[in-house]
């Protein structure tokens, strides 16, 4: 079989798969149960909690996009965490990076006041590297990490794990398997916030695992139908065509991302740029902390929301939004302080984009 591009790939997702109509943009199975031919035979589709035609459609797309050999697809991205915790016994033990989304660390504070589970944090390799140990079961890695853009070598990490019998779950958000493909670097588990670059149009929650351990995936499968987190037929299928343009919409993000770090650095109100050089996401760091409100509301391009990710270009404030549940004092001790603005870029002109943050700082 000819090997695609994943440009060519993605464009493809779904073209063929009805044969008797010929449908190109593929069918939207709403059924939620199937007919038996006979006692004892199935077509392949019984219930769709278990399998749906049209999220089949998503998972096998999301699962070669990862090189990997088994991906469900789930009604978030936290379900899709949700999932991935289910595969451990209780008492399990993960070393997490410090720097994470707060709603992981949300769930993660309480599966340990629950006592279903125990976290060591890490602030760079060499901690993580100190930290890992024989009891640790699993190593849960962001990398870009959010908010902070601190970048590991997956390569490295899976090395280190499987040195010591953990597992490697690489939280892949930011990257998406157009920048970074964590299996073929060592990972054992890839997970998304599919809402964000997968989906891409602030219209649609969803969340991605993907692993290549055909054991690990037969075991997810089951674990999904029977927790039932799974994402729906109408969703699968936004998904489906979210994903045929998620290679230009990523490259037009990531061409205007550079331009608009390289202009920030110029710009006195601005007093550090975190962007890693790839992909479409920017923490900065402004000058006058106490003059954020202002700036927010002086904005007229960018939209202040939580969510990244899409189209149109937002601007958040992790310590009131998307990392408020974690504690100030823990917040401050790793760097994630009240003077940090997180920036997800949108595919709008770069000149534009400039020119709104450049407005609003001037006003200040």
């Amino acid at each position: 079989m000819t090997k695609h591009t994943d440009e060519t790939f993605l464009t493809q997702i779904g073209n063929r798969s009805d044969q008797q109509t010929g449908a190109v943009s593929a069918p939207i199975h709403l059924s939620t149960t199937y007919a038996h031919p006979k006692l004892g035979q199935s077509t392949g589709f019984d219930y769709t909690r278990t399998k749906n035609p049209t999220r089949a459609i998503a998972e096998e797309a999301l699962a070669k996009l990862e090189n990997g050999c088994r991906a469900v697809a789930t009604s978030s991205g936290m379900s899709a965490i949700q999932l991935i915790f289910g595969l451990f016994p209780q008492g399990s033990v993960f070393l997490v990076g410090r720097d994470i989304y707060g709603g992981s660390y949300r769930y993660f504070e309480y599966l340990e006041q629950q006592n279903i589970a125990k976290f060591r944090y890490f602030n760079d390799y060499e901690d993580l590297v100190a930290q890992l140990d024989e009891e640790v079961d699993a190593v849960f890695l962001e990398t870009p990490t959010n908010p902070l853009m601190q970048v590991f070598d997956i390569e490295e990490v899976a090395k280190k794990a499987k040195a010591n019998n953990a597992r490697l779950i690489v939280d892949n958000t930011f990257l998406t398997p157009l920048r970074q493909k964590p299996l073929d670097l060592g990972a054992d588990i890839v997970i998304h916030s599919g809402t964000k670059f997968l989906a891409g149009h602030n219209d649609l929650l969803a969340g991605v695992v993907v692993t290549n351990d055909e054991e690990l995936g037969e075991r997810l499968v089951w674990l999904a139908n029977t927790t039932g987190p799974t994402l729906d037929s109408f969703d699968s299928w936004l998904l489906i065509r979210s994903l045929k343009t998620l290679a230009i919409r990523l490259d037009r993000q990531e061409e205007n991302a550079k331009k608009i770090a390289a202009a920030l650095r110029e710009n006195s109100a601005v007093k550090e740029v975190l962007y890693p050089e790839v992909g479409g996401m920017i923490s900065i760091r402004v000058a006058d902390a106490a003059k954020i409100p202002e700036f927010l509301s002086q904005l007229q391009v960018f939209t202040f929301a939580e969510s990244l990710g899409g189209v149109e270009s937002l601007i958040t404030y992790p310590v009131t939004q998307t990392h408020a549940d974690i504690p100030k004092e823990l917040r401050d001790s790793y760097g994630l302080t009240e003077d940090l603005l997180r920036l997800s870029i949108g595919i709008e002109g770069a000149e534009d984009l400039i020119a709104d943050l450049n407005q609003a700082f001037s006003k200040l």
